[in-house]
């Protein structure tokens, strides 16, 4: 069995566990870190499932409330900021609205790896109770935190598709160590990015160029990652480049709009 499926087989054990899901989505694309094979499990048992917008610190509000509206069309939506304790009451008032008065309860937080769900954790504990990084995939295992005397949260291992390895560095599903050869993909997630918001690396890094090569090579510069003959280490800049991503260094977001949702 592969280590996507052993994921998988270890969400599904923590979903029957659960009373409620929260699945997890990146603020900046909750569409792109939808994983519907969730969803449709979930859907399967009957569970109630939530789903938490996080890192909406890094959008504008209104863009928030766009996904909210879209989003609750079809399961209940909240957007916090976990990381800066943004909008979290929100967070226990959907447990209790989902349990529906069942105490106790255990909540499982799901959702692709570096969207913030042991911060979410974090959040409902009122201290550092999971390990959180901003590595992909740290959580390897199901982690029980008990929040409340009434409440039990599940962390589990961050889901990840079956997809290009272009796709998963989008979606912040794929550490930029782990790629042998990260140039591509760091070259895909420039052009992404910049059809979207084309001043984000003047705007993030003091960089014009708009080519994708030059902006690594200017980076890489700007960083000191020289090779020898003084040739720009471009690999090492892309690395640096798709992890600025991950972290939420490197802010572009995407809207309803831009899926032809209103």
């Amino acid at each position: 069995m592969d280590s996507m499926s052993q994921q998988w087989r270890l969400v599904k054990q923590v979903i029957r566990r659960a009373d409620v899901v929260f699945e997890v989505l990146d603020a900046r694309d909750p569409m792109a870190t939808r994983t519907k094979k969730v969803e449709a499990y979930v859907k399967k048992l009957g569970k109630p499932l939530i789903l938490v917008i996080n890192k909406s610190d890094l959008i504008p509000r209104s863009v928030a409330e766009k996904w909210k509206k879209v989003l609750s069309r079809e399961y209940p939506t909240i957007y916090i900021g976990a990381r800066d304790r943004l909008g979290t009451r929100q967070l226990w008032k959907a447990v209790k609205m989902a349990a529906r008065g069942k105490k106790p309860v255990t909540v499982a937080i799901v959702g692709l790896p570096n969207v913030g769900k042991s911060m979410i954790i974090n959040v409902l504990k009122g201290r550092s109770s999971a390990g959180t990084s901003p590595i992909p995939g740290f959580t390897t295992e199901a982690q029980t935190v008990r929040a409340a005397t009434w409440l039990k949260v599940i962390d589990t291992p961050g889901i990840v598709p079956r997809l290009s390895s272009e796709e998963l560095v989008f979606r912040s599903a794929l550490r930029p160590e782990s790629l042998e050869d990260p140039l591509i993909p760091a070259i895909k997630l420039i052009e992404k990015l910049a059809s979207k918001d084309p001043e984000v690396f003047q705007r993030t890094y003091g960089i014009k160029s708009r080519e994708p090569l030059k902006i690594l090579e200017e980076l890489a510069r700007r960083r000191g990652l020289l090779l020898k003959g003084g040739e720009p280490n471009v690999e090492e800049a892309a690395r640096i480049l798709i992890r600025d991503w991950q972290k939420g260094k490197l802010v572009v977001y995407f809207t309803p709009e831009d899926y032809g949702l209103t």
